[in-house]
């Protein structure tokens, strides 16, 4: 159990950062050499390094050198504990927001 929860935590540590899901996102359509990886987002190389160093220690991500490239892979089957983790919470049904602001409106004005 300890270490299911030392997986979630690094799991949900590293998706605590939005350039990190970002690339997360731009690793589901393909591979990425990290150059590519790298182009949208207004910080240096190195910054982008250490984003998916921690992708990578969580096991979100995979590197693999190829020539003189790194390319960097989705692994999606490492936020599979998350993901169950997170379904859990799903036997609760999602409060309908729109109807309970009727209802609401409703009760509020049969009060006037």
């Amino acid at each position: 159990m300890a270490a299911m929860s030392n997986q979630l935590d690094t799991t949900f540590q590293a998706l605590a950062d939005p350039t990190r899901r970002s690339i997360l996102t731009m690793l589901l359509e393909d591979d990425m050499a990290v150059t590519d990886v790298a182009a949208p987002f207004e910080m240096s190389l190195a910054a982008i390094s250490k984003h998916l160093g921690i992708l990578t220690r969580a096991g979100l991500i995979s590197q693999e050198r190829r020539g003189r490239v790194k390319w960097c892979k989705l692994e999606p089957d490492a936020m599979r504990d998350a993901s169950i983790w997170m379904q859990s919470f799903g036997q609760f049904e999602a409060v309908n927001l729109d109807a309970f602001e009727r209802f609401l409106e409703t009760e509020l004005s049969d009060d006037d």
